[in-house]
């Protein structure tokens, strides 16, 4: 992320790979003011043996964009909810990446982190059985939770 304020946010996606049982870190990574620390974060994640990126940023939102600009691992962007424009600039600053850096950019705020989390489990899911299951398991359980009557 961005900055420890946009923890608020990305939390619910470390909860969801929580959840599904998907080893995972977090950082604080500035696109503006921890340069050299993207660099060598993005550059080094797949020798690391990362397999995807969740970057979430708020205003600019550069950190998604550079970070996919300088590793070939998928980046899912999630824009995190700015005061002054309520997140509309993070979203179009993920969403409007130039041809041949794709970001796959999620919905503001909460909802746009627990997709990022479930988005990242399902691309590992695609070589990994067992949490494809509880991937599945996991998506059963949000069908089973929604009451039939509004009481």
């Amino acid at each position: 992320m961005g900055s420890t304020s946009d923890w608020e946010t990305m939390h619910h996606a470390a909860k969801v790979l929580d959840q599904l049982g998907v080893a995972h870190e977090t950082k604080v990574v500035s696109a503006h003011r921890t340069p050299q620390r993207l660099y060598d974060y993005a550059t080094g994640a797949a020798k690391r043996g990362l397999k995807v990126v969740i970057a979430g940023a708020g205003g600019a939102a550069h950190l998604p964009g550079m970070a996919a600009s300088m590793t070939h691992l998928p980046v899912l962007g999630v824009p995190v909810e700015s005061k002054a424009l309520k997140g509309m600039d993070s979203l179009l600053s993920i969403a409007q990446m130039p041809g041949g850096i794709p970001v796959g950019t999620l919905a503001i705020g909460k909802a746009g982190a627990i997709n990022a989390g479930l988005l990242a489990a399902a691309i590992l899911a695609i070589s990994d059985e067992a949490l494809s299951e509880r991937l599945q398991a996991w998506r059963a359980a949000q069908t089973d939770g929604v009451a039939t009557d509004p009481e």
